[in-house]
């Protein structure tokens, strides 16, 4: 019984585990979907200079929004542009008159030296547009040998 019974067990475990991501997804298009309960959202920082940096350094980029609408604000997708640079944002739902923030970990060893323009791309629950386009620019210097 005991041979029989840790197998499955396990089985359950796993297919649960698995199961819980598809929901998150679910969710996100449950969200985008529903026109409903689309709202406002209003960047305070769109496009963000990081200024001059020297090759092989690591910075941070911040985007601030609010949510201006009546309804929850969901982010329901931040991706990078590149591989040079790392998303991450305010999760779960933004209450409205809220405010929350998209960053970029930007690694300059990933890019090239000389002028950089940079893309974050974030799908929202929102009026007019669900796709927001978010940059960055700066210079990178090389770095004398």
């Amino acid at each position: 019984m005991k041979r029989i019974l840790i197998p499955v067990l396990l089985s359950s475990l796993i297919w649960l585990s698995c199961k819980n991501n598809d929901i998150s997804k679910d969710a996100n298009t449950k969200i985008l979907a529903d026109t409903t309960q689309y709202t406002n959202i209003q960047w305070l920082d769109s496009v963000v200079n990081f200024g001059n940096i020297n090759m092989g350094e690591k910075i941070k980029v911040v985007f601030r929004f609010k949510n201006s609408g009546t309804k929850p604000l969901v982010l329901a997708e931040v991706k990078a542009g590149c591989g040079c640079t790392v998303p991450d944002y305010t999760k779960g739902a933004i209450a409205p008159g809220a405010q929350g923030e998209v960053t970029g970990a930007f690694d300059s060893n990933k890019s090239h030296p000389g002028e950089v323009r940079k893309n974050i791309f974030v799908t929202a629950n929102t009026h007019d547009k669900t796709n927001h386009t978010l940059i960055f620019t700066g210079l990178i210097k090389e770095v004398a040998k």
